[in-house]
């Protein structure tokens, strides 16, 4: 399994960047394995981000925007959906992975 972040390294958008760094970071800072994929240097990659980030989850107008995190081909989430998981510390679920040893979700 691996933990897909498509960012967008070229984004004119503060906020964006932003959230793309926080996302970054997290995972950095709690040791999760995860590869960025650069949806501005390939669309083909932003195409299939696109196709696979399911209707229910897809804006109501315009296109979905990164950072878009993916398990393998599963979809989790947009920030939005990442922010609320780090909130209730539940990333480790949210993200398909088992909780680390120092996550509350490892708890009973």
């Amino acid at each position: 399994m691996v933990i897909r972040v498509f960012i967008a390294s070229s984004s004119g958008s503060v906020a964006i960047k932003k959230r793309q760094q926080d996302v970054v970071r997290f995972l950095e800072a709690n040791r999760i394995d995860f590869e960025e994929v650069d949806i501005t240097m390939s669309e083909e990659k932003r195409q299939w981000m696109y196709k696979n980030i399911p209707e229910e989850r897809q804006p109501a107008q315009g296109n979905p925007l990164p950072p878009q995190i993916f398990n393998d081909d599963q979809y989790c989430g947009d920030y939005d959906y990442f922010f609320e998981a780090k909130e209730s510390n539940t990333v480790f679920s949210f993200l398909g992975l088992k909780p680390s040893l120092a996550s509350k979700e490892s708890e009973p």
